[in-house]
């Protein structure tokens, strides 16, 4: 019920999500001609040839919306309840706070999945020589690193509302979020282009579960043995991210503080 509230709730923006359509093939156009210059120069860039490259420029802005990279779910709305103080009102629901904004948050990347990832993949597939998968087990594992990277997404933003319990004003804490979201997902590069420890680091943050992992399984990088040490990457890093934010949950939801009084 849930799910599908967040589901409708998001439907209903139909011109920002037209906009949203448009952004994203807009950037992908300008990132699949980018990419199309460097992998001319280095054909196997990464590990990957051009079209599993431009493949991986469509996937980022079909997930961009989905996995909330640049934030616009949940977590602005949560901040602010928490400093008026309304937040208080939540916590006497008979429901679990953190499962009832995840709920809602996988209502919302269902549809931005099915809104603003659909058009531009095919508008991409139409103009580039994407490597899609023609294996329906692919898709299906791609769907379930896909799922597992909202959660971990979540984890993180849900965390960053939190900080409003001390900090009153988490914008700071959402901007940061949003940076480092940006960078260590893949977004501008794909991050086995990373050098050293540098690249080493990236890929063991939670942030390479939202992009990078599901663009690898859909362009079969993870097969047998490999796929499930990514699900347990994935899935690994949503459980500490979640358990980490029902333990600040638990501290912050003993000092609830109202702004100015």
């Amino acid at each position: 019920m849930v799910a599908a509230g967040g589901y409708r709730r998001y439907a209903t923006y139909r011109i920002a999500t037209a906009a949203g359509v448009f952004t994203n093939t807009v950037f992908g156009f300008i990132l699949a001609y980018t990419y199309t210059a460097l992998w001319n120069e280095r054909p196997q860039l990464g590990g990957y040839d051009m079209s599993q490259a431009l493949t991986y420029v469509w996937l980022g802005q079909a997930l961009l919306a989905t996995c909330a990279m640049m934030g616009g779910g949940f977590e602005d709305e949560l901040m602010e309840r928490i400093r008026t103080g309304d937040v208080a009102i939540d916590l006497y629901r008979p429901v679990d706070l953190q499962m009832w904004w995840l709920a809602g948050d996988l209502g919302r990347a269902t549809f931005q999945l099915l809104a603003r990832g659909i058009v531009p993949m095919v508008l991409g597939a139409l103009a580039f020589p994407l490597a899609l998968p023609v294996s329906p087990g692919i898709w299906l594992a791609f769907l379930v690193s896909v799922t597992l990277g909202v959660v971990v997404s979540f984890a993180v933003r849900y965390l960053v509302a939190l900080s409003a319990f001390w900090l009153m004003d988490g914008a700071g804490a959402a901007q940061i979020a949003f940076l480092a979201g940006m960078f260590f997902s893949g977004m501008l590069l794909p991050l086995t282009l990373f050098p050293g420890a540098l690249g080493e680091v990236a890929r063991a943050l939670p942030w390479s579960a939202l992009l990078q992992v599901p663009a690898d399984v859909f362009l079969g990088k993870h097969t047998g043995w490999g796929l499930v040490e990514a699900f347990a990457f994935q899935g690994g890093w949503a459980l500490a991210l979640l358990l980490t934010g029902r333990l600040v949950q638990s501290v912050a939801t003993r000092r609830v503080v109202v702004q100015g009084g």
